[in-house]
């Protein structure tokens, strides 16, 4: 029988991480779904924790890829259910009944469901939401526009029908998410806001070299490069100069604002 939810965890020697996130996705009420494991050919002990947890696990792999996205293709390949849902290393499904609520809405029906995010810190600690410690916020009703400045949503709290996901394009080394998710924007009919939060994810992980959470500066650089042609390719150059001039502008009137003396 097809399950509804394909659930996909990419990890890379992230042995201190996994865990949370298959006892999170073990926990959910709704279980008409399969779990699928892409492992990067770690060494860490990460495959001891993954073994201890086989029996919830669909289907595993673990090899040598070419990164992240690399990683997430595998998954979308392997994955035989009706809806995508990529919960990686160190992510969490935010409770145990996050899909019994999804489910509630409209039975997925629908391509695209999101929802809002949890950022957590290495002890496990709610931060705030996305939105609330973001200047992007999440959008009330969020279509393939809404990205135009930027991420708006947090993947991990982004549910896609796959007849209508591509793969993620290799090409882009550190933003094919967001190409990923305006192209899967675009090619929905219906899109549902759960008004749920639906993750956590972990702001500080670092899941090795390939599957770092954070940006070097040469990986902040090229993801900027990378995000202008993405930009450019969806929305045009015209709109995508003005975006960036905008932005670039509130940054250096934020910064002059720093240097800026109070008046006594």
């Amino acid at each position: 029988m097809t399950p509804l939810i394909s659930i996909i965890t990419v990890v890379f020697n992230g042995k201190n991480d996994i865990e949370k996130t298959i006892l999170s996705i073990q926990k959910q009420t709704f279980t008409d779904f399969e779990f699928i494991v892409v492992d990067g050919g770690s060494t860490d002990g990460t495959l001891d924790v993954i073994n201890q947890y086989k029996h919830i696990i669909t289907n595993f792999k673990s090899e040598p890829d070419n990164g992240l996205y690399d990683a997430m293709n595998k998954g979308i390949n392997l994955a035989k259910g009706k809806f995508l849902w990529f919960m990686n290393a160190g992510d969490e499904i935010y409770e145990e009944t996050t899909l019994e609520k999804l489910f509630a809405i409209d039975s997925f029906s629908s391509d695209i469901y999101y929802g809002e995010t949890a950022l957590i810190d290495e002890n496990r600690i709610v931060l705030g939401t996305r939105s609330e410690l973001s200047k992007r916020k999440l959008p009330k009703k969020l279509n393939w526009k809404s990205l135009q400045i930027g991420m708006v949503v947090q993947h991990q709290s982004f549910i896609v029908r796959k007849e209508i996901s591509p793969l993620y394009n290799l090409n882009y080394k550190v933003s094919a998410d967001i190409d990923w998710v305006i192209i899967c924007l675009k090619n929905a009919s219906k899109i549902v806001n759960s008004n749920l939060i639906l993750s956590k994810f972990l702001t500080t992980i670092t899941l090795g070299i390939n599957y770092s959470g954070g940006f070097s500066t040469k990986n902040h650089k090229l993801a900027l490069k990378e995000r202008f042609k993405i930009f450019t390719k969806h929305y045009g150059f015209i709109t995508n100069l003005y975006n960036h001039a905008y932005i670039s502008l509130r940054v250096l009137k934020k910064y002059l604002m720093k240097l800026m003396p109070f008046p006594s």
